[in-house]
């Protein structure tokens, strides 16, 4: 195995680390297949001469670190990262509601589902029973925005 196609496999692995770094952010096939192809030319070359091989750790330690910085002034991470954060709040749908309140069953609740109290429609929960929809319930307990009923 000669120098040449030593050299020419760890130019062929950096480049294709490079585009794993600019164009396919990630760990994809060029990144992986780069790595592997720097494992297979520090082989070679340490078959080519222990000296050569020993230079050519060092310059793919050098790329590698090289290459790891570039990684992070590019953005890289930046590019897989959420940004977006949640900035909304729950209201509690339970303002106005009282326990006793009377009210029925929108949709079936096993053992959750909607319920119309007045004009307002909210989620709640039975006790674990189901209750068909358009049974008559009453509000048992309200634990901050959980509502719980019973079948009348």
């Amino acid at each position: 195995m000669s120098a040449t196609i030593v050299i020419l496999l760890l130019v062929i692995a950096i480049g294709l680390v490079m585009i794993e770094i600019f164009l396919v952010p990630g760990v994809g096939i060029p990144g992986i297949a780069g790595a592997i192809l720097m494992l297979v030319s520090l082989y070679l070359a340490y078959e080519v001469g222990t000296e050569f091989g020993h230079y050519t750790l060092t310059g793919t330690a050098i790329a590698s670190v090289g290459l790891v910085v570039l990684a992070f002034r590019s953005k890289t991470w930046d590019k897989l990262s959420l940004k977006s954060g949640i900035d909304a709040k729950v209201t509690n749908t339970s303002i106005g509601l009282n326990i006793g309140d009377q009210g029925s069953a929108s949709s079936r609740l096993n053992p959750i589902g909607k319920a119309r109290f007045g004009d307002r429609f909210v989620e709640v929960s039975s006790k674990g029973a189901y209750i068909d929809a358009q049974s008559q319930i009453e509000i048992v307990n309200i634990e901050g925005n959980k509502i719980i009923v019973k079948e009348i």
